[in-house]
């Protein structure tokens, strides 16, 4: 196996030429194999990302960029390229141009010795610098006369909250407005319902009390009309027994009709127009005369002491049909009267079926 020779070295002669001093002549061809390379021992570094990158970012476009010389240097001597000539700007114009760093705003207060500070700091007296930035300040602030980008900042956040508020309060004060109206609504409409409520019942009231006064009028018609096809049996009497009275002289323990106390021989009037049904002695009833009305209705005309009638006879209202007497078991002169509608063997109020009937007792 063939090896190469260890990389020639050329002869270091003094010159100026573009090889540093070294004999372009002496240089020869090289052809490197793993025997005349050197091996690089030691660990290999691998740069990791993190803190401090700007730095050694910084490095290594530092060395990047003496290699790239380096490389064009060789290259220009290999090649036979005239060199690269590099070239700084004169910067004594940009310097002129630029301000003094005391006319910096919050810079001059810092590094001048103004006695005028120092005095002011003497006194107690705080010192304001001026702000360093002016970013974010707007034409309105310039013309506020706020310099300082943080006051303009603290001042635009003041404003938006109490813009915030503003709108806050008035959405409460719209709120109560609109809770007061409803309010208001809803006590006009409670009013106005229970107005028409009110006018209702009063309403609902006249009409019943108009239709009692009617219902009452015609009844009252109807009772006229009556009264003068019914009449009270006795014109002058007095009444000594009512119906339903207890007693221990009625064989039904208590009483069943209506006594009209009268001299004996008053005349008995038919109370309406009907049929006499029975006409004769009926024991304790003494003289006893049934009148049959056109509706079945009896009644029973007790203790006379003389009838007029007889059966199967047809009368009048207020036809005479008996008198007055004391026949049967009785106390004394008076008429029994006793009402029993359909022919029922129990019998009603005399008194208030004569009122039903239009007459007054």
């Amino acid at each position: 196996m063939a090896s190469n020779r260890p990389a020639p070295q050329g002869a270091y002669v003094p010159n100026d030429d573009d090889f540093g001093g070294y004999d372009e002549n002496s240089w020869e061809e090289w052809n490197p194999t793993e025997e005349s390379i050197r091996p690089v021992r030691g660990r290999h570094r691998v740069h990791k990302r993190g803190g401090g990158g700007l730095a050694r970012s910084s490095t290594v476009l530092g060395v990047g960029v003496i290699a790239a010389v380096g490389a064009g240097g060789i290259a220009t001597a290999q090649g036979g390229k005239p060199p690269v000539s590099i070239e700084m700007p004169d910067m004594s114009a940009v310097t002129d141009s630029l301000p003094e760093a005391k006319s910096l705003p919050g810079v001059g207060s810092l590094i001048s010795g103004d006695s005028s500070d120092s005095a002011a700091a003497d006194n107690g007296v705080t010192v304001a610098a001026a702000p360093l930035s002016s970013a974010g300040l707007s034409s309105a602030d310039a013309e506020q006369g706020t310099t300082d980008a943080g006051e303009a900042l603290r001042a635009r956040i003041m404003e938006q909250a109490e813009n915030q508020q503003d709108q806050a309060d008035d959405a409460v004060q719209k709120a109560a407005e609109e809770a007061a109206v409803k309010q208001a609504a809803e006590q006009a409409a409670a009013k106005q319902s229970a107005a028409e409520k009110k006018i209702a019942a009063e309403k609902a009231a006249a009409k019943k009390k108009a239709e009692a006064e009617a219902k009452k009028k015609a009844e009252a018609e109807r009772l006229a009309k009556l009264a003068k096809s019914y009449t009270l049996p006795v014109a002058s009497y007095t009444l000594t027994g009512t119906f339903g009275q207890p007693g221990s002289m009625w064989s039904s323990g208590y009483h069943t009709g209506l006594d009209f106390a009268a001299p004996t021989g008053t005349p008995i009037k038919a109370i309406h127009s009907g049929t006499i049904k029975e006409a004769g002695w009926a024991g304790a009833y003494g003289y006893r005369t049934i009148l049959e009305l056109d509706d079945g209705t009896e009644l029973w005309f007790c203790h006379q002491s003389s009838m007029s009638v007889s059966v199967g006879q047809k009368v009048t209202t207020g036809e005479t049909i008996g008198r007055v007497g004391a026949t049967g078991n009785v106390t004394g002169a008076h008429l029994h009267l006793e009402v029993h509608p359909g022919g029922d063997s129990t019998g009603v109020d005399p008194a208030a079926w004569l009122r039903g009937k239009g007459q007054s007792l």
